[in-house]
């Protein structure tokens, strides 16, 4: 074997296990179901019916004393 033949096969093996290396070390994402249930705060909703109560509260006195506005 000639000095350039053995300088290619090391450079190949050189790559091969850059590139080997590479792959081995490339990070993972993990999807994963969550032990405790989700909660979702329904504190929006109630507000949402106080202030529809409010809104009809005022049409009535609205249209009670239309000489308001």
């Amino acid at each position: 074997m000639n000095l350039s033949l053995i300088n290619r096969y090391f450079i190949v093996l050189s790559l091969i296990g850059v590139l080997s290396f590479g792959i081995g070390c490339s990070p993972r994402v993990e999807v994963a179901v969550p032990d405790k249930p989700i909660t979702i705060n329904l504190n929006v909703k109630i507000d949402h019916e106080v202030r529809i109560k409010v809104e009809k509260d005022l049409e009535e006195v609205i249209s009670e004393d239309s000489d308001l506005f």
